[in-house]
């Protein structure tokens, strides 16, 4: 049985090709694809490959999706041909070191899933039975598969702590920056949110609810743009970084108060550094921050938020296309011309 699916072959270099359909083992799935979504990674590793996503070439691409139970492996429960489902990216071991402390999404032997641009995907066991989820009956695919993308956010809110009346500011406004603005509103905080893209600025305002947007094209100094918007001028109490430049990390520590926190969301290329000012951190108590991934609880709680309409990320969506348009995608998102968009086989 011969399916059709986008395969990496190099930076810059994916096609749609007619390839085997994924045979299954015991404690498999296989999911007919719904609904992939494209993704700030899937981008990034397009231009310059990822050392984890891509283990071997040609690959798979893509990894946020929804769709059908299609065939079920052996000793699997719980899951039945035509069910609904969604899928995390990975699922923690359950055995090493940092699973054993419960710091899941560290977990040292995560096995990162791909392949979602596709209309077949194959379920690994792990992910079956930590990661892989009924789907409501009034949530859609498209909805669904923005459990993953947002269950990192989900993460990271928790662990920022984000208090009623503190004031949140974000720097990149793609799909997770626009997602934090949303949970940041929903947690009570005042935000401010700063980009480029008058899309993404828009959708700041008209999907994450923020209180005040800076357009960074428009203004010659950020810092003072943002301090206008703090009690006193004395800075942010959080500021998360939300595209992954290192030029930006180090800008971050200028914008919150004493006893602020800066939470390093934004991934950037493998081998950069960054200077920080060290009397700063040190004696004005900066707390410094970073968030990777997901674990099984908050890809539960980010299905939940989207379920219960908490997070409306039907907004996100700016185009639908078929999977074999793949090329189009892509150039939409290096354009700034799309957010996410809803792939189909």
């Amino acid at each position: 049985m011969n399916m059709n699916a986008v395969l990496f072959y190099e930076p810059g270099v994916v096609k749609y090709e007619e390839i085997d359909v994924p045979e299954i083992g015991a404690g498999e799935v296989l999911i007919k694809i719904g609904t992939a979504l494209t993704c700030g990674t899937d981008i990034k590793t397009y231009k310059r490959g990822h050392p984890v996503l891509i283990k071997t070439v040609p690959s798979g691409f893509g990894h946020e999706f929804a769709g059908t139970v299609y065939k079920v492996g052996k000793n699997v429960e719980g899951f039945e041909v035509g069910q609904r489902v969604v899928a995390a990216n990975s699922a923690p071991c359950q055995k090493c070191y940092y699973c054993r402390i419960h710091e899941y999404n560290l977990c040292e032997n995560l096995d990162l899933l791909n392949g979602a641009f596709a209309d077949y995907i194959k379920v690994p066991e792990l992910i079956v039975k930590q990661n892989l989820l009924p789907i409501p009956d009034h949530v859609t695919f498209e909805e669904a598969a923005f459990t993953e993308p947002l269950a990192n956010v989900v993460l990271g809110a928790e662990e920022l702590n984000i208090k009623p009346g503190q004031t949140v500011g974000i720097i990149g406004l793609g799909p997770i920056g626009l997602l934090f603005v949303r949970l940041a509103k929903l947690k009570g905080a005042r935000v401010i949110a700063a980009g480029r893209n008058p899309l993404k600025l828009r959708l700041a305002k008209e999907f994450g609810g923020a209180d005040e947007v800076i357009n960074l094209t428009e203004v010659p100094d950020p810092k003072k743009a943002f301090l206008n918007f703090t009690t006193e001028g004395k800075g942010l109490d959080i500021a998360i970084e939300a595209v992954g430049l290192p030029e930006l990390w180090e800008k971050m520590i200028d914008l919150v108060r004493k006893g602020g926190t800066v939470n390093l969301f934004g991934g950037c290329k493998s081998g950069t550094k960054i200077t920080l000012d060290t009397r700063r951190i040190h004696y004005d108590e900066i707390k410094i921050a970073s968030t990777f991934h997901h674990t099984p609880r908050h890809i539960r709680e980010a299905l939940r938020l989207i379920s219960e309409g908490h997070v409306d990320v039907r907004k996100l969506i700016t185009h639908t296309m078929p999977i074999s348009q793949i090329d189009e995608a892509i150039r939409l998102h290096n354009e700034g011309k799309a957010i996410k968009i809803a792939l189909k086989p």
